[in-house]
């Protein structure tokens, strides 16, 4: 019985403001119009989604055109690069990218490493797996966590994945129980903006 996982990552945001409750700018909320539009083929059942504003505006018109609850999960939060919740610069967030992938056990003070975040992620999609055994679930992600989840399962979804990834994107990973046996992107207009949360 197969499972079908849609990590949607959130569209565009504004470059600054706080973590959590950044929103999306007026191309993201274009681009999650068009996600709910291009995705209602896919008959999703169910939708959980990271708390932050920005995934949450990305596939809200979906869930509620398929007519169910959007569940916040805290633990599909953004990797934590740093305490607080501020917005770090893309001039700053590309090396501690950089080394985060190269260490997966390096974090700054107040934040947490990529074997951290992709250890809680990772408990939650599996949770997904379990009891939503043979469905379709939409998860609203981000860039980083949406890499550390994909990477658990195939290497190849690694920093030059996360960096030629775009907002919004949409891959649809195929498991058989807790094997991932297949990926496919669904969004079709990349933009190469991938390295900024």
């Amino acid at each position: 019985m197969t499972t079908s996982i849609y990590m949607v990552r959130h569209g565009e945001s504004p470059k600054e403001g706080n973590e959590r409750t950044r929103g999306l700018t007026d191309k993201g909320k274009q681009d999650a119009i068009k996600i709910a539009g291009s995705l209602k083929v896919e008959m999703i059942e169910v939708f959980v989604s990271s708390p932050y504003t920005r995934p949450v505006e990305t596939i809200r018109g979906l869930s509620e055109h398929a007519g169910k609850e959007l569940e916040k999960i805290e633990d599909l939060r953004e990797r934590v690069f740093a305490s607080g919740d501020t917005r770090i610069s893309d001039k700053e967030l590309l090396p501690l990218l950089k080394k985060s992938f190269a260490d997966p056990n390096f974090s700054f003070t107040g934040g947490e490493s990529n074997v951290a975040c992709q250890k809680r992620a990772i408990a939650v999609l599996e949770g997904l797996l379990k009891i939503y055994q043979g469905s379709k679930i939409a998860i609203g992600t981000h860039g980083a966590v949406m890499t550390l989840m994909m990477g658990y399962y195939d290497s190849q979804y690694g920093l030059d994945f996360l960096l030629q990834s775009s907002k919004p994107d949409i891959y649809r990973m195929e498991f058989n129980g807790y094997k991932l046996i297949g990926v496919e992107r669904l969004w079709m207009n990349p933009r190469k903006d991938g390295y900024s949360t």
